[in-house]
């Protein structure tokens, strides 16, 4: 019906196209089937199953083509154009070997849009040949996803991947496009007349941007999310971590807004944090509710760990004061009515537990685990060792013997271990191979003692752990998330990064040295760990 009209309108233009086309529309018809049979051939004989298309343009769309490209009619390719869509991308490449082995293709008139798609995520390879005859014939080759996405556009292809075989939602959306296109015809109507068509198109455009991530998932964002707004709604860890984005490939500011059909590219950095600026409604940084919420969590949380680092200190420095290292954080703080360590070293930064309170506590538990016993009898001849007090821990020839466990080596049941007379403070028990209890023999062999752990020793037991790693975001949750799988409650760690390494040293209580082995294995699998040593 355009050619028909074209005829009648613009005869003489009508004409001359016609007279350069050399063919009728029969004959251009039969001309690429010829063309189709022989590509047919040729791509069979190269192993690739595929199906293809053709058509000769009609003489108004050429028309159009050179109107608006401002083309002569030997620069229009496409007069001649055949379609050819194949199974897999590398099907796509060898297809277009085959093309060019059987036609000579016209130099620069190759276009590789699969590896590079255009801003709409328009993916497919163009080539110009001299097919036969000596006429110029165009071919397109892509993948079935790529043509369905060509043809019906970025909404299509997100109907195609999320609403799938969804009957009921599959025909809310055709009802909707079908009257959106209803809508721009009334508005096509009425230009003119007033501001009613734009208000109308106004309120059918749906509030939501399609945009692209570089493989070409599709995100849908509300009208006027930014690149932080995509940034979240990959991944939280990739908001936090948002430095810049690229726009389809154009460094863009971070609040700018993102429209349909933008590929969008994040640039993170390997460390970091949001930044405060985002939560500034002024600044236009976000527009979800979901990205707001991330950001704030992210601050929540510094603020509650570095309350707790506060907490901390005060906690332990004023268990160096009473005489109280030993006692063990789980029972102070259900003595003061808190289940977990944390929540007692945050209302101890907040000044919810008086400081009072917390040295008469201490006091009292460290009283507990440390009765007030006589001084042991002169050594006698050697006699079954007998339990030290509640400790668990036999020393030979002593029977009531405060005992404590060194801090240095922190032995675990069943470790080899040998007791160290001390002045005024009991024995220290350390592990036989102690490198300070070595020392401690040297200069003073009489007070070394001989012990073993009793027959249920039982209780909890404070040791240190070792790890060194590569460095890299997440390790440290990714460690103590291991720890936690093997129920070991850390309750404390220090960290530091040098040269691409990381070197944590986590101190935490067990059960026995059964339960350590087991935690070490753990944490051996983390990805990254190089080495797992005892503190």
């Amino acid at each position: 019906l355009e050619d028909l009209s074209f005829r009648f309108l613009e005869p003489e233009l009508y004409r001359k196209i016609a007279q350069m086309l050399e063919q009728k529309r029969t004959e251009r018809e039969q001309y690429i089937r010829d063309a189709m049979a022989a590509l047919g051939a040729a791509l069979a004989a190269a192993g690739v199953k595929s199906e293809i298309a053709g058509r000769p343009k009609h003489i108004y769309s050429i028309w159009n083509k050179m109107r608006g490209k401002g083309l002569e009619f030997s620069q229009v390719y496409d007069v001649r154009a055949l379609r050819v869509i194949a199974a897999t991308t590398r099907d796509c490449y060898t297809a277009l070997g085959a093309v060019h082995d059987l036609w000579q293709p016209i130099p620069k008139e190759f276009d590789d849009y699969i590896s590079r798609p255009k801003g709409n995520n328009y993916q497919s390879l163009h080539t110009a040949v001299i097919g036969p005859g000596g006429r110029t014939l165009e071919v397109q080759i892509r993948t079935e996803e790529m043509h369905r996405q060509a043809e019906y556009g970025i909404a299509a292809h997100w109907r195609y991947k999320e609403v799938g075989r969804a009957t009921k939602a599959e025909g809310a959306f055709d009802e909707k496009i079908a009257w959106l296109r209803q809508l721009l015809a009334w508005r096509d109507e009425v230009a003119g007349r007033g501001d009613w068509a734009e208000r109308t198109r106004a309120a059918a455009l749906d509030d939501t941007v399609y945009v692209l991530t570089p493989q070409g998932n599709v995100i849908d964002l509300p009208a006027g999310a930014t690149a932080v707004d995509f940034a979240y709604a990959l991944h939280s860890d990739v908001g936090n971590r948002c430095r810049g984005a690229k726009v389809d490939g154009q460094m863009v500011t971070l609040d700018t807004p993102l429209r349909n059909g933008q590929r969008v590219e994040i640039v993170v950095a390997k460390t970091g944090g949001p930044s405060r600026d985002w939560l500034n409604a002024e600044r236009g940084f976000l527009k979800t509710h979901r990205a707001r919420q991330k950001v704030r969590q992210w601050f929540n949380a510094q603020t509650l760990a570095a309350t707790i680092a506060a907490g901390r200190a005060v906690v332990e420095r004023e268990a160096r004061r009473e005489g109280a290292t030993q006692v063990r954080l789980e029972t102070l703080g259900g003595r003061l009515g808190f289940g977990k360590p944390d929540e007692l070293f945050a209302a101890v930064a907040r000044d919810e537990v008086n400081l009072r309170q917390l040295q008469t506590t201490l006091r009292d538990l460290a009283g507990i685990a440390s009765p007030v016993v006589a001084a042991p009898p002169p050594a006698a001849a050697p006699r079954r060792p007998k339990p030290s007090g509640d400790s668990g821990i036999l020393v030979v020839g002593m029977d009531r013997l405060l005992t404590q466990l060194a801090k240095c080596c922190k032995p675990v049941p069943p470790d080899p271990i040998r007791g160290f007379v001390t002045r005024g403070k009991g024995v220290s028990i350390h592990r036989d191979d102690c490198p300070s209890l070595r020392r401690l023999g040297e200069q003073h062999p009489e007070r070394l003692i001989d012990s073993d752990w009793g027959a249920r020793p039982g209780g909890a037991y404070a040791v240190d752990m070792v790890v060194t790693a590569s460095d890299r975001p997440g390790l440290l949750r990714d460690v103590g998330e291991a720890l936690a799988r093997e129920r070991i409650n850390v309750t404390a760690v220090r960290t530091q990064s040098r040269d691409d390494l990381a070197h944590m040293r986590f101190s935490f209580d067990v059960e026995d040295l059964t339960q350590l082995r087991r935690a070490a294995a753990a944490v051996k699998e983390v990805h990254g760990v190089i080495r797992v040593a005892r503190g």
